[in-house]
This record gives C-alpha cells, structure tokens and sequence, in this order.
C-alpha cells in the first residue's frame, strides 16, 4: 500500500472561523462579499486527508467562490443550531447541503456535543430504562455507544433507530426550510441508500430512500453520488496522510471520489447560478 506521507507539519486545513461562528471550518478564510457558493457539511465536506476536497474543484469548474463551511465530524445539529450558518444562506447564491447520519445528532434519547457531533455527551432517563444494562459513562464517542446498543439488543436498539431517523427528518426539514436561496441536497457515499440503511459502518449510517423522499422536495435539487469502485480503490493511494491514520482514512472518500461528487454537483449548480 502506497500513499502520499505527511510532511512533518501535516496537510494544513488552514482552519479558519466566520462572523460570531464558534465552528472552526477549513480555510482559507474566503470573502462572502462577493457571490459564493455554501457548502454544508461533515467531514467528506470539510475534505479530511484531501488536498483538493470537491469544493474547491468546483470553483475551479465553475469560477465562483466556493466556501466549504465543512465540519470534521459534524451532523445536522452543527448546521441546524449555529446562527451563522444560517444567516449564510441568505447571502450565498446557492447552498449544498450533504447528507450525514442520524446518529451524530442530539435526539431525545442522548445528547452529542454541540460542534464535534460525533462525541457522546449525556444519555437520556429513558435510554437509560430502556438499557438498564448499559453503563453509559463508559461511552466518548456516539458510534462505540450505538454499537453497544446494537449488540446487547437489536429488538430494542429499533425504537432508538426509530427516534434517530425521526429526529433527522424533522431537523434537516428544517435546514433545509430555513434556507432562503437556491438549496442542493447532495448523498455522497460509497453505499446506495438502500445499501446504507441499517448498516452502522456506512457513511452515512441509518438514513434510507423514504427519509430522503420527504426532505428531498424541500431543496431545488438533490444529487446523489455513489462511488464508483474504481475510484475508490484509489482512495489511500491519493490521500496525504500520515501510516497511523491509514485505519480511519481506509472508510473515506478519495480525491477520484472527489472529483466524480464535483462533476455530479456541477450541472445542478450552473442550473441555479
């Protein structure tokens, strides 16, 4: 296996804040004064381990300000609650909203950490009821604890799995409502909805085709973007990345994918530019 080390500073994100924004998003810091296109996003967005992540291939593509407002690990609550985000939307000409997991989310029965949606903070009265067995103290990140869940009791592990997906529809309903300009509601992943359904290792995990349908009619397009093989049998090979973050890196999207998200994005959004 082959991939491009890291200096010893590291692939430099540039990390950058906006306005009162407590998120800190990949830079370089760019102007909103001119027209621009919003990107958000988790981390396929942000473009971990990726030197040219899809936004900015599209402004090279189509010679319009792309900010990628990215979040490393971050689900619908970053950009459903973060005032900025939302006032953005206002002034970006368009918005392209990925799709990331129900499981990264606050939800009646846990609660994650407002900017780093993946870390575990506090699980609810009733999950605690409902898992009497659980010690949850013993959870930091949302995707351990699932998993726990999942093993101990599949059976009940499905009213939680019906509370996440419930709580993701009505939140990106939300997003995606709050949104003033033009919206693009992009599936990038390595899996078909159908494939990522109940499939905890998926990115993202847990949202099928019937959520999709009933967020999808509130933004002007959705684009869905499935991998194709060969491009993801590239995707270490391209990355820069350090031989201790190969585990991680080996689930993520490459450049090549990269790329193909850019080039399905691009016909929406000369559509609406």
């Amino acid at each position: 296996m082959s991939y491009q080390a890291l200096s010893p500073g590291g692939l430099d994100y540039l990390p950058c804040r906006y306005g009162h924004s407590k998120i800190l998003f990949r830079g370089p810091r760019r102007s909103l004064s001119d027209p621009f296109v919003a990107f958000f996003g988790g981390t396929t967005t942000y473009g971990k381990f990726i030197q040219t992540p899809f936004p900015d291939v599209l402004e090279a593509e189509l010679g319009t300000t792309c900010v990628n407002f990215g979040s490393l690990n971050g689900g619908v609550d970053v950009f459903a609650t973060d005032p900025f985000l939302r006032d953005v939307t206002t002034k970006a000409a368009a918005t392209v909203v990925q799709i990331t997991s129900p499981r990264n989310m606050s939800n009646r029965f846990y609660r994650v950490h407002p900017r780093r949606n993946d870390r575990f903070v506090d699980a609810s009265a009733l999950l605690r009821v409902i898992y009497r067995d659980v010690d949850f103290a013993e959870f930091n990140f949302t995707n351990h604890m699932l998993q726990r869940l999942i093993t101990i009791s599949p059976e009940r592990f499905e009213t939680v799995l019906d509370e996440l997906r419930s709580a993701w529809v009505a939140r990106m309903r939300l997003v995606l409502s709050q949104i003033q300009g033009k919206s693009i509601l992009l599936w990038a992943s390595d899996m078909s909805p159908e494939d990522a359904d109940c499939n905890l290792d998926a990115e993202p995990a847990f949202v099928n085709r019937a959520m999709l349908e009933e967020v999808a009619s509130l933004a002007t397009h959705y684009v869905e973007v499935v991998a194709s093989q060969e491009a993801m049998a590239m995707s270490i090979n391209e990355m820069v990345l350090s031989e201790m973050d190969v585990p991680a890196a080996s689930k993520m999207l490459g450049p090549s994918v990269h790329n193909e998200i850019a080039m399905a994005l691009k016909p929406a959004l000369q559509s609406v530019l």
